[in-house]
C-alpha cells in the first residue's frame, strides 16, 4: 500500500411444489479501534484493477458474532447500489427473519443509505433442503412509491439480506448456488411494488451491489484510540482501492484530504475482495471515502464508491 499526505477530500423459473414442504430452520444467530501526525499500516497484495458487473459478489462467512449483515440502498458516483452494514438483531426470530426485519423496518446507521421497504404486519423466512430461502412477506410491506429501477435494487436487496444472514448463521451451504422465493401473503406471481413480477427463484445479480464498501468504521463510530483500523471489501479480488480521511468539521474546502494512499484487495480464498489499513489520527471529527481509482483533483462525493463520518475522541 502507497500513502501520500495533502495539504491545507442482479432467475430461472421453478416449480413451487417444493415451496409447500419447506422446512422451516431453527436458525442460530467489525469495529473500529487518532497522534498528530498520521501514519498507515497495512497489508498489501499484488494489484489487478477490476471492478463492475462482471465481478462476483460472494456470499458472506459464517461468523460467531451476533451482528446481522443488512443491505441497504445508496446512491454512489452514476447510480444507486446496494451497501452493507453488520447490525444487531434482536429478538426471537431467526436470523434471515430478524435481519430482513431490521431491513424493513429500521433505518442504516449511515445517512447517506435508505431503504424503500415498509415495516410488515407478518414476515417469516423458511430454508428447504435445496437452499432455497423462502420468505413471505404481508403487502403492507411495499407501501412504498417507487421508481422501476428502485424496485428491482428492493427485491435485490432482500435477496441479497436473507442469503448473507443465511450464510452467516452458517445455515446454508455456501458452496452451492442459493436462491430466493419472495412470497406475498403466501401468494405467488404478486407484483413488488407494482412494479417487479414475483413467482420465480432469485438470486444474486452482482451489478446491483456497489463495487466496494466500508466496513469499519461504520457510520457515527467513536473512538478513544488513536489507531483507526479501516476494513472493507470490493467485489473483485485484486482492486485496488484508493482512500481519502478529510476533515469533516473544518470550514471551507472539504475535497483535500488530511491523509491518503491506496492498498488492493486481497485475492486469497479465504478474504478474498477484503482490503485493512490503519491510521493513527488526532482528535476531530473525519470523512473516510474509498474511489476504484485515483481520485486526483476531482470533487470526492460524486468519485467515491462509499463514505463514513467517525469522530477521534481526545
Amino acid at each position: 500500500m502507497s500513502t501520500r499526505h495533502a495539504s491545507p477530500m442482479r432467475r430461472s423459473r421453478a416449480a413451487l411444489a417444493g415451496c409447500a414442504v419447506a422446512v422451516v430452520v431453527a436458525l442460530a444467530g467489525c469495529t473500529a479501534t487518532g497522534q498528530p501526525a498520521p501514519t498507515v499500516a497495512a497489508g498489501a497484495s499484488a494489484a489487478v484493477s477490476t471492478s463492475g458487473p462482471s465481478a462476483t459478489v460472494p456470499l458472506e462467512t459464517s461468523q460467531t458474532s451476533t451482528k446481522s449483515p443488512v443491505y441497504w440502498l445508496g446512491r454512489a458516483r452514476d447510480g444507486v447500489f446496494l451497501y452493507r452494514e453488520f447490525r444487531d438483531t434482536p429478538g426471537t426470530d431467526n436470523p434471515v427473519t430478524k435481519a430482513l426485519r431490521l431491513m424493513m423496518s429500521a433505518k442504516p446507521l449511515d445517512a447517506n443509505l435508505f431503504t424503500p421497504w415498509q415495516p410488515p404486519k407478518k414476515l417469516a423466512a423458511s430454508i428447504s433442503g435445496r437452499n432455497v430461502i423462502t420468505v413471505d412477506v404481508s403487502s403492507d410491506a411495499f407501501n412504498s412509491t417507487v421508481d422501476e429501477q428502485t424496485a428491482q435494487l428492493a427485491v435485490q436487496q432482500l435477496v441479497y439480506t436473507a442469503t448473507a444472514a443465511a450464510a452467516s448463521a452458517g445455515v446454508i451451504d455456501t458452496g452451492q448456488p442459493v436462491q430466493v422465493m419472495l412470497l406475498v401473503d403466501g401468494r405467488t406471481d404478486q407484483l413488488a411494488f407494482n412494479r417487479v413480477q414475483l413467482g420465480q427463484l432469485m438470486q444474486r445479480d452482482p451489478a446491483m451491489v456497489a463495487s466496494m464498501w466500508i466496513i469499519d468504521p461504520q457510520a457515527g463510530t467513536e473512538s478513544a484510540h488513536s489507531q483507526i483500523a479501516v476494513f472493507g471489501r470490493a467485489t473483485a479480488p485484486g482492486a485496488e482501492v484508493y482512500w481519502q480521511i478529510s476533515h469533516a468539521d473544518v470550514k471551507g474546502d472539504k475535497s483535500s484530504p488530511y491523509v491518503s494512499g491506496h492498498v488492493s484487495s486481497s485475492g486469497a480464498d479465504a478474504t478474498q475482495g477484503q482490503f485493512r489499513f490503519s491510521v493513527n489520527l488526532p482528535a476531530g471529527k473525519y470523512v473516510l471515502r474509498i474511489f476504484p481509482n485515483d481520485p486526483g483533483t476531482g470533487d470526492p462525493t460524486s468519485l467515491a464508491w462509499d463514505s463514513k463520518e467517525f469522530t477521534v475522541t481526545p
